[in-house]
Formats: C-alpha cells, structure tokens, sequence
C-alpha cells in the first residue's frame, strides 16, 4: 500500500491532545437529529428505614458521575473530563507551559475529547481497528525509537506517573484515529503533474541548503458556512487572543486557552519543518519577521490564524551525488484484505493463510487469486503495484516487502489498510535521479496538503456532530 503521511509514534507522550475541535461554535445547528434519549448519571441511595425513625426513610439522592456532554449517541462524563484535565496539568507543568485559567482549559479540553469521540464513532462505523497484536508491535517501536528494553520503557513510564495500561490505550486510540485520517483524508490527496513541475522548478534556485522553520500556531476555527454573525464571534476571539499577546502574554499560555488546533495544549508548538512542506499562508505570514516575533492575524478556509516564528535555520540540502545514486527499486504485488464489521483481523489472516497455502500448492496462482479476494484497486490487475521506490509503501508493508526474495511471498503482515499477502517480483537498482526528485517534490506537495484537507475534514466533521452540552456552566 502506498504511504501517507503519518504521525511519529514516538512522540505520543501526548496522544490524548491529537484531536483538535471547535471553540465556542460548540453547540449542535438547529437542523440536527435529537439524540436518543440517555438516562441520568445519578444515583439514589435505597430508602432505608429503622425502628427508631422511620420517618427517615429515603435518603437524599447522591451524584455518583454527571454527563457533561452528549456527542452523537455517546456521552462524556464529569469523571472522564477531571481525569483528562489531571493528565494535561501534569504534561503540561512537565514542559514548563504555564497554565491558563482552569475554566478555559476545562473548556478546550471538552471540545477535544467531543471531537475525539466523534472520530472514534465514524472509524466504528467504519470497521476500523486496532488489535492488540499491532499495538503491541506499535509499542515495541516506540521504546526501540527511545532506545529502551520493554521492562526499562515501562520503568520510565512508572517514573513519569503514567499508567502503562493508559498509555497502551492512549496509543490504541492514536492509531485508530490516524487510520481513520488515512481512510477519510490522505488517500484522497491528489497531486497534479504541473504541481510536482512547479515545486521542482521553483526549488532549483535553492540546492545548497533548505530553510527550516520553528512555528507555533494559535488557531481559531471557523465553522463550515458560517454566519456573519458566527464569523464576527470567531474574529472577536482571535482578537482578544492577540491582545493578551501584546500585553505581554506567554504565547504557549494563550495558545493553550484559546486554540483550537490540535497543538494547542502543547503551547500550539509545529515543530521544526522544512519550508516547502509548510503551508504557504504560514510561510508568508512570517516571511518578515524575526525569531520570537508574532505575526497578525491570518484569514484561511479554516479561520483565523496567529503564527509565531520560533526559530529558524538553513539545513543542508542532499548532495547532488547522493540523488543520483543507484536506488533499489521493487517489483511488487499483494493482496489486502480490509478488516470490517462483517471480517475480523483474525478472519483476514485466516483468509490469506489459506491463499497462501493453495498458491504454494500451485492449485492457484498469485494474480488470480488477487483479482478474486483483493479489497485493493489494484486488484484487477492482480494485485501488481509496479516498481516502488523505498519509502513508496507504509512502514510494515515496506519492512515484510524487503525481507523477501523475487518470487517469494510473505506470511499476511499487518498494516494501518488491512492485512496483505505481498509478493516480490523482481528488483533492479537504476540511476533514477530525476525519478526520485520528482518523488521528493510529490512527497513535499502531500505533507503540506494533507494537513490542509485534515484541518479541513476535521472541521467538517465537528460541524455535523450533533453535540448537547450538559449543566449550568456550559
């Protein structure tokens, strides 16, 4: 399967934060479906009577948790909003950021758990899942990343005061969502030829180094065909958070109270990106200024944006000989098997296993088999994806790929699509400079779409959510 840009697991720390969701447009639009009704989450303790007062009979009714939130046909509770506020105080004390006001952190938390709740629903609803055999892989490759044993992982998990079982959950939770945004945002990512032209003619004037820059973002989220008057909100907030900026406000602080980017409660921190895979609206906004400097606000598709130039430098570019080495390339075929509500990932490796076994008698061959079983486009072609290039296919694909000879076939592996049956054809290692420079430039133009379909999508999904908020507060 083709790679799309995915998120480091070794910088889950955070995981819980990786939704981002709407600020004071929280409320459902008057068009949406009542939600079902759901019982109140309290309790009565039994009526109690004793010889001595039995006038005392019922006791007064206890709260043991309260629903703050209906989302879709789910809830949020009291119980699960403390916990999530807990972790993010610690976290963020960790990193230094200071606090915001404990009601406006409350009240971002609660837009991104919402958000976060609605794209666990939508990955249900779309068979999406993660057993227990990929996380545990996942998590293997975390502490390799962090060059740590198993034991010396959960040991510095213990140390930092957060549960392993939690953590475990906490990156279930990541990849289930990221492979939902592959689902739902990267493989519908297009790339023109005249975009890769473009990139690569405007790159030419820049070969010894590429710039890289260190941005932090405050993002006030408009909704999708919004009002003037919603706009006019949306505007005022923006402006409110630019003022307490100027009044000498922490950046990180006022990100935290006010972002609704998925960065937010982590200072609105971007991290350091090579230019070219920045957004161009960022890129402009901080083309004149110095390190430490904060921009205007900033109008896009998505709302209003304050970017701050953290830092930057000029990282050398790959050298001219390295492009034109030979590269190995990989003549390869699969199929996929999706799993879904009707097919578990023990029914997808079953199912494989038994292709494999009629194609090692010989009572089939590869391609038909492909063109018979496969939930790839590719099927129709039995299975052929072509010559790939490395870093053409997600990481698990790519890892069982390379451990096979031409004419092998592997055992079914495990990727964010499904479970694959992978064949190696053949393999040749030509000098495919201007083949690879397109690929570099291809890859550059998906990193910085795909986060702008993925704002976008995300908007769009938080509009059509049907949201009731719960208590006095809210």
């Amino acid at each position: 399967m083709r790679k799309t840009n995915q998120t480091q697991l070794a910088a889950i720390a955070f995981s819980l934060l990786s939704a981002s969701a709407g600020g004071a447009w929280a409320q459902a639009a008057s068009n949406q479906p009542a939600p079902p009704a759901i019982a109140p989450a309290t309790s009565a303790a039994p009526a109690t009577a004793t010889a001595a007062k039995p006038a005392a009979a019922k006791a007064t009714p206890q709260t043991v948790d309260a629903i703050v939130a209906v989302v879709n046909t789910d809830v949020i509770t009291q119980q699960e909003l403390n916990k999530r506020m807990t972790d993010v105080v610690q976290r963020m004390q960790a990193q230094k950021i200071q606090l915001p006001p404990a009601a406006e952190l409350q009240k971002q938390l609660l837009e991104r758990m919402i958000l976060e709740r609605a794209e666990v629903q939508l990955a249900k609803e779309n068979g999406l899942s993660v057993d227990d055999v990929m996380l545990d892989r996942a998590i293997s490759r975390i502490a390799e990343q962090n060059k740590m044993s198993m034991p010396d992982f959960q040991k510095q998990l213990a140390l930092e005061k957060i549960p392993y079982a939690s953590f475990r959950e906490e990156i279930r939770q990541e990849m289930l969502l990221q492979r939902l945004r592959e689902h739902e945002v990267d493989n519908k990512v297009q790339i023109s030829e005249s975009e890769v032209d473009n990139y690569i003619a405007a790159d030419k004037n820049n070969k010894q180094t590429v710039p890289e820059l260190d941005l932090a973002q405050i993002l006030i989220r408009v909704p999708e065909n919004a009002s003037a008057e919603q706009i006019a909100q949306r505007a005022k907030r923006a402006e409110q958070a630019m003022l307490q900026i100027k009044s000498g406000g922490n950046f990180a602080t006022v990100a935290a109270a006010f972002s609704d980017a998925s960065d937010a409660l982590t200072g609105g921190d971007m991290g350091w990106r090579a230019q070219d895979r920045i957004p161009a609206l960022f890129v402009e906004a901080v083309a004149n200024l110095d390190v430490g400097q904060v921009s205007g606000i900033v109008k896009s598709a998505n709302g209003f944006h304050i970017i701050k130039l953290v830092s930057k430098r000029a990282a050398p570019a790959a050298a001219g000989d390295t492009a034109a080495a030979p590269v190995q390339q990989t003549h390869v075929r699969h199929i996929l098997i999706k799993v879904t509500p009707t097919v578990t990932a023990a029914d997808a490796r079953r199912r494989l296993a038994d292709l494999k076994e009629r194609i090692d008698n010989k009572a089939a061959t590869f391609e038909d088999l492909a063109k018979l079983y496969s939930n790839d486009l590719s099927a129709s072609k039995g299975g052929d994806l072509g010559w790939v290039y490395p870093g053409d296919t997600v990481p698990e694909f790519e890892r069982a790929m390379d451990a096979l000879k031409p004419g092998q076939i592997s055992d079914p592996i495990e990727s964010p699509f499904g479970y694959h049956l992978i064949q190696v054809v053949e393999r040749k290692a030509n000098d495919v400079s201007k083949e690879r420079q397109r690929l570099t430039a291809r890859l550059a133009i998906r990193e910085r779409k795909t986060e702008e379909a993925t704002n976008e999508w995300l908007r769009q999904l938080r509009d059509r959510t049907y949201v009731e908020y719960r208590g006095d507060d809210r």
